[in-house]
């Protein structure tokens, strides 16, 4: 079903930046486990979706359209806009490995979870952060 220009602007403007039902999932499942993090700080780098700021630990929570989950065969997927949509995944993507080379050249440890792995194996989302916050164990 093709949709109408307005029912895609529509579609568009409702996609969130912040509190996704991703980022939810993951800071309601280090709450519970008593973990107290920052949300979206701005003053850090990259803006990081939670943070452990006295660990100088940064959690990103990358959904798989935006940031371009295996892009070299999904890149073929689009059909209709190819020349705004694919240049703007791959500098989602560029600006990703530049978020992540500063925060680590500031010295802090950088986390990132596609929303799958937060949404179908939480568990093992949480212990990584456990392992980043507790051992400085570097990823």
């Amino acid at each position: 079903m093709t949709k109408t220009k307005e029912q895609v602007h529509y579609n568009m403007q409702r996609i969130k930046n912040k509190d996704s039902e991703i980022e939810r999932l993951l800071r309601k499942a280090l709450w519970v486990k008593g973990y107290r993090y920052r949300k979206n700080v701005k003053s850090i780098f990259g803006h990081p979706d939670i943070a452990f700021i006295g660990k100088k630990v940064a959690v990103f929570c990358d959904s798989e359209f935006w940031h371009g989950y295996d892009w070299e065969n999904r890149k073929n997927d689009f059909k209709v806009r190819q020349s705004f949509w694919i240049p703007k995944i791959e500098r989602n993507i560029e600006r990703d490995r530049e978020v992540n080379a500063e925060l680590q050249r500031q010295g802090w440890t950088v986390l990132r979870f596609w929303g799958t792995e937060i949404k179908h194996n939480i568990s093992e989302c949480v212990k990584r952060i456990e392992e980043a916050i507790t051992n400085d164990k570097k990823y």
